[in-house]
């Protein structure tokens, strides 16, 4: 295996618009690799250090929160179904939560792929906490990146870490050609200056104070010597000490008369603007204060620039600055610096020629070349890879119920599914093969399977028969459109190209909830594709039932991945459609969201709740509350037994016409009972579960016509209720009505208080 194979790669760590080093080098990177191997897909997830988040670029997928440990396992669960073929995480402690930036821990235990750390930091001498960490880090990765031969070394003789699982891969820079300084110059308005410059975000460890103070000497033999600061204060520092730091230079520059030599940029400039401020200095001068830095992307950028560099002797600048691509001076000494800065000024061959030398070996550390290294690096953890699939979930037991429901049964369920999936129709209770499959009711059989799952017994959820349905969907897909086909006779032959917007939106409900319930990864897999590669479809389609199915999905779907920023926003979208619907047509009498009510009703309040609880929204909530009422009230008989009276698929429901009374369909009882069961979780308001208690009861008798629909003999449900008689045949559809609404009340009694409620 090489890195050819590695078709899908995942970059951990910050990412821009935050302003920070770590967030500039994982979008470095990430978008290296993507630009060299365009075969190559890339996603990047960064860390959030405020709860407002960042606006991301597309590439960002999924958001973690700095401290919230859970999204780290979120974060997890979306990479393994996503099918990533390599994590490669970025590592410095103090970008992630918990002591010593622990929280990372509890994403690499759960990851099936190979990892790929890049090690931002390795200390010499490091706290205990810390060593716990990196350790565990080492160990939980297949390959270990560090940007200099010191940190090899480190990794080694004080962690413990074999030589061959480690890649020594240069810090990347752009490629830049190289510029005489004076060609930049007039952007800054220093034309004829000499420049010194230095970069980087501000605080107080930056050493800036060594540089202003050596400036009297240098500019008393070179006045025209301007000292340029290039950075915004660091966030961090800004939020706990505003910019006294910065402050504090500008006084002691004016206290030593240099004030008019020195140029603050207070921003957090672009690389296109970094490149031109690094191209119009003739030195660059890193004064830092601590010899224990193991990397440096600013110094990185000035020797790739080909620029003669001034630095103390912190690690890596002992490193990248040897063989005369740099000068050292001692920390903190400003005379020592003035020396230094002057004989360079003086001699302008000996700077020259240190340019050179650098500019020269910094063609190995440009980003197209990082980038190839780090593909080889992938390819050699692809090959050692170490992962297995984690342990299963316990399950709740299917015997804790309440003995007022009904027994499961599930004989007809089985009847009706063969080799290929479930069979759309029946005469009676025996299938009828002329009538073949269609996709709803795979979609459908897929989603009872998921909560059938939840309430089995034993070593957790088989694969049978949930993997039978979603290998129909799946077969279903159609990528050339990026729809499901609708309709596949008893042969196998599918009957269209495209079903409708219902089923495309019916369809993304089952494999959200697969992947937000399903406890067995290996369909988790496939539905993850399959989800990614439908999900762009539905924005485009245009019936509300289809957005509200859809969200459903959604809503499953962010159960386990609620950091994915496509999928948000696609959830926003559909909402805020609904939302306008609603506006636009609701009155006083006339609650809803649309001039008529016609099949499957209560899926749109139910996914309005939905989305006011997750965005959340509190217009949203009462948008779903307030239909749902609505709703409830249309959908009640007359007389003193109130009992559910479905709108019938005989003529609907049009504003200011007679409602239909027949034909009634079990589809309107399951969806007003999941609805009415969310409202419960949303509001407590026992009146709910009543509700979907008596809509449950609608199976049974209560209602129209005094008699039932579910048949105890063969466990299958009629397909409806006509003026005088049910409708024996007991098809697809209305057998996992059935099904669906007494797993959902089975569910109800074991999660929440009081489910069993009258």
């Amino acid at each position: 295996m090489n890195e050819s194979t590695v078709k899908r790669v995942a970059f951990v760590g910050n990412y821009v618009p935050r302003q920070c080093g770590i967030a500039t080098f994982t979008t470095d990177v990430c978008e290296a690799v993507a630009a060299a191997f365009p075969e190559t897909s890339c996603m990047a997830l960064p860390v959030n250090d405020t709860e407002a988040g960042y606006a991301y670029p597309p590439r960002v997928r999924f958001e973690l929160s700095e401290k919230d440990v859970a999204s780290y396992r979120r974060a997890a669960d979306f990479l393994n179904i996503n099918n990533v073929d390599v994590v490669c995480m970025q590592h410095e402690y103090g970008i992630y939560g918990g002591p010593a930036g622990s929280h990372i821990l509890a994403l690499l235990r759960e990851l099936r792929m190979p990892i790929v750390t890049t090690l931002h930091t390795v200390l010499q001498e490091p706290l205990p906490e810390q060593r716990r960490v990196l350790e565990e880090v080492a160990a939980l990765s297949d390959r270990l990146v560090v940007m200099s031969r010191r940190g090899v070394g480190f990794l080694t003789d004080i962690y413990g870490v074999p030589p061959e699982k480690i890649d020594f891969i240069h810090h990347g820079v752009p490629d830049v050609p190289f510029v005489d300084p004076s060609y930049h110059k007039d952007l800054f308005g220093v034309e004829g200056k000499m420049v010194l410059l230095s970069f980087g975000l501000l605080s107080a460890n930056k050493g800036i104070e060594t540089v202003i103070a050596a400036l009297p000497a240098i500019i008393a033999r070179h006045p025209e010597v301007v000292y340029m600061i290039v950075g915004a204060t660091h966030p961090h520092v800004l939020q706990h000490e505003g910019e006294s730091y910065r402050l504090s230079l500008q006084r002691l520059a004016q206290k030593l008369g240099v004030a008019g030599n020195v140029i603050f940029h207070n921003s957090f400039v672009t690389l296109e603007q970094l490149i031109e401020f690094i191209s119009a200095a003739d030195l660059y001068i890193t004064p830092y204060l601590n010899a224990a830095q193991i990397t440096s992307g600013t110094l990185a950028y000035t020797v790739g620039a080909g620029k003669a560099v001034v630095s103390t002797p912190y690690w890596y600048a002992e490193e990248l600055l040897a063989d005369g691509r740099g000068v050292l001076f001692p920390f903190g000494d400003s005379a020592a610096l003035a020396k230094q800065v002057l004989e360079l000024l003086d001699e302008g061959a000996h700077r020259h020629a240190m340019r050179k030398r650098a500019y020269l070996f910094g063609r190995e550390m440009i980003w197209p070349a990082v980038a190839q290294r780090y593909m080889e690096s992938f390819g050699r953890a692809r090959t050692e890879c170490r992962h297995s699939a984690p342990p299963g979930y316990a399950v709740k037991p299917l015997d804790q119920r309440s003995t007022d429901l009904p027994p499961l049964k599930l004989d007809h369920l089985h009847r009706m599914t063969d080799d290929t999936g479930m069979i759309q129709h029946a005469k009676f209770a025996v299938p009828n093969y002329h009538e073949g499959y269609s996709i709803d009711d795979n979609a459908r059989a897929l989603v009872a399977s998921v909560l059938l799952s939840e309430l089995e017994t034993g070593n957790g959820p088989s694969l049978e028969p949930a993997s039978r349905y979603l290998a129909f969907v799946h077969y279903a897909f159609n990528p050339e459109t990026g729809r499901f086909r609708k309709f596949m006779d008893y042969r196998r032959n599918w009957l269209d190209s495209r079903g409708s917007d219902d089923s495309h939106g019916r369809t993304l409900w089952a494999l959200g909830t697969v992947l937000g319930r399903f406890a067995i990864p290996s369909l988790r897999g496939i539905a993850g594709q399959l989800f990614e590669q439908a999900l762009p479809a539905i924005p485009d389609t245009t019936s509300p039932r289809g957005w509200a199915f859809a969200l459903l999905g959604i809503h499953e779907y962010l159960r386990r991945f609620e950091g994915d920023r496509l999928v948000n926003r696609i959830r926003d979208e559909l909402a805020e459609r609904l939302v306008e619907l609603y506006r636009a047509c609701r009155s006083e009498d006339w609650c809803w969201y649309e001039d008529r009510l016609t099949y499957c009703n209560a899926v749109l309040p139910h996914a309005m709740l939905m989305c006011g609880q997750w965005i959340p929204d509190g217009e949203m909530c009462e948008i779903g509350l307030e239909s749902l009422h609505w709703l409830a009230a249309v959908q009640h008989s007359d007389g003193p037994d109130v009992h559910f009276s479905p709108i019938g698929s005989n003529g609907f429901y049009v504003r200011g016409g007679e409602r239909a009374r027949f034909d009634q369909q079990p589809v309107e009882a399951h969806v007003m009972a999941s609805a009415c069961l969310e409202a419960y979780r949303c509001t407590g308001d026992p009146c709910w579960m009543t509700e979907a208690r008596r809509t449950f009861e609608w199976f049974l008798g209560r209602n129209d016509l005094n008699l039932p629909l579910y048949d105890p003999i063969t466990g299958g449900c009629r397909d409806g209720l006509h003026p005088d008689r049910p409708n024996e045949n007991q098809g697809a559809e209305s057998t996992l009505a059935f099904i669906q609404t007494l797993l959902e009340l089975r569910l109800a009694e074991n999660t929440i208080p009081n489910g069993t409620a009258p």
